[in-house]
């Protein structure tokens, strides 16, 4: 019985190269390695997470669909389970912003060895972005999906070096993601008029309050982060 994922863990799957190595950090039940493997997408795989609990249960769904030869399982503080090009996809989602930073400074040369790198951050995505721009990554695939109310956006991403020529992106670009904004992507343009409405919303509940200069500073950020959703949208039209 071939497993089902979500839409959210589909959009993840089809963002891995065929015929790839993967290793899934913070690989929860392991549907997402099976469902690949079974798919015929992936020779094998490593499911890894830091708790026994998760990764306990990855083995009995592994071994439930009899792939114990093609996935194995390791318990891994981030990428301190693997080493140097002994995987060509690392998986990273479900995970704040700050967490995947923190695994891809900790395990910095596995991932700079690692063909792709697939990131699902669920939280401050754009500071995923810039530190990945730092570190010398190229973004080579985005995609964005939304399920259950919730926006996923998601990034194929390559290490190319640390010597930056090009200019650095734009701020819109760290915010919402470059080939998000150049493709149009009809789910970044639902979530702009979303955050749109929320933001105005925001500031016009501060514009009632009593000034502070804490509000004062508030309602700058509220209009700095508008003008660059308006100006995304604007292009967009």
């Amino acid at each position: 019985m071939a497993v089902r994922l979500s839409k959210r863990m589909g959009a993840l799957a089809q963002m891995v190269t065929a015929g790839n190595r993967l290793c899934d950090v913070g690989c929860d039940h392991g549907f997402l390695p099976i469902f690949l493997v079974q798919q015929g997408v992936i020779p094998s795989a490593i499911a890894m997470d830091i708790n026994e609990g998760p990764l306990a249960a990855a083995r009995e769904h592994i071994a439930a669909y009899g792939l114990q030869q093609q996935i194995t399982t390791r318990l891994s503080d981030g990428l301190s389970g693997i080493k140097e090009q002994e995987t060509d996809t690392i998986l990273i989602a479900g995970m704040g912003g700050a967490l995947v930073i923190h695994i891809l400074t900790e395990g910095r040369k596995v991932a700079q060895s690692a063909k792709e790198l697939i990131l699902q951050p669920q939280s401050e995505v754009a500071q995923v972005r810039r530190f990945l721009w730092q570190e010398g990554y190229d973004i080579l695939a985005e995609d964005m999906v939304v399920e259950d109310g919730k926006y996923y956006p998601m990034m194929k991403v390559s290490f190319a070096s640390t010597n930056r020529q090009q200019e650095a992106p734009t701020e819109a670009a760290f915010l919402f993601g470059p080939l998000l904004l150049r493709q149009r992507h009809s789910v970044l343009q639902e979530y702009l008029l979303r955050e749109q409405k929320i933001q105005r919303e925001v500031l016009g509940r501060l514009q009632a309050q009593e000034q502070t200069d804490a509000i004062a500073l508030r309602e700058r950020e509220i209009r700095a982060y508008l003008a660059q959703i308006d100006g995304c949208l604007a292009q967009g039209e």
